[in-house]
């Protein structure tokens, strides 16, 4: 899965730099760093999209809130989205042309959610189950590029006129070599050579993209402090490595 992750690139130049719209900073202002990225945070996506049916469609960073909300869903009292269930914050790359929940967005509304890294939490003792202890690790790329994860996203509104709420999900694989000795799953990463057929909106979903076992050469890891566990706590001080310990390594 994937419940936290980093992003301190400022969206008008990551927009700059993958030659997109930016759509983000126009509307909400440059958004600061933030180490510690948890679900409901408004986050920096990019997609593709039409301005007019017939127009060639253009890259846009876009700001959407992490944590999908399907269109069906009713408004509570107060005019937010009822929240029942899990929230969506992943979506399993195996199951979005299929579950009622991804389906439609996967049809037309992919996107990439791009991140300087993302944490997970290695449990040292399965057989205590929910109380074994649990040593947090961040993973990213060994050049400093940002990673692209493949998401999905959506558009909610509570009534006609209402102002249109933007959402978005992760999608999941099984992780492969050591990364799945941390956690069994791990973000979808998106190489640049398949961007443009990913966020295609006139296209279905890349099939072999979403079944291929991820490319994770260069991505490296390393134990982080437990200061992580704690969403009020966010400072590039989370990405330091803990001290003395050996398990730091380079994927080959």
């Amino acid at each position: 899965m994937c419940g936290r992750f980093a992003v301190t690139t400022d969206p008008a130049l990551l927009a700059q730099k993958i030659k997109a719209i930016d759509e983000v900073t126009t509307t909400a202002g440059a958004a600061a760093p933030n180490y510690n990225v948890a679900p409901t945070t408004s986050i920096a996506t990019v997609v593709t999209r039409h301005s007019e049916p017939d127009d060639e469609p253009t890259r846009r960073v876009r700001s959407m809130r992490w944590g999908l909300v399907p269109p069906w869903v009713k408004p509570g009292p107060d005019g937010a989205p009822q929240a029942k269930g899990p929230m969506l914050i992943n979506a399993r790359a195996d199951k979005i042309t299929t579950s009622p929940a991804f389906r439609s967005s996967a049809k037309s509304k992919r996107c990439l959610i791009p991140m300087d890294g993302y944490y997970e939490w290695r449990v040292n003792d399965p057989k205590a189950g929910q109380k074994s202890r649990k040593t947090p690790f961040y993973m990213y790329r060994s050049d400093g590029e940002p990673l692209f994860m493949a998401g999905l996203w959506s558009v909610w509104k509570s009534a006609d006129d209402a102002p249109p709420l933007l959402s978005c999900t992760i999608i999941t694989t099984d992780a492969p070599e050591e990364l799945g000795e941390i956690h069994d799953r791990m973000p979808l990463v998106v190489p640049e050579r398949d961007w443009d057929r990913w966020l295609d909106p006139d296209a279905p979903a890349d099939e072999d993209l979403l079944a291929r076992t991820p490319d994770v050469h260069g991505i490296c890891m390393r134990e982080v402090s437990m200061l992580v566990n704690n969403v009020r706590n966010n400072g590039p001080q989370l990405l330091d490595p803990v001290e003395s310990q050996p398990e730091q390594m380079k994927l080959l």
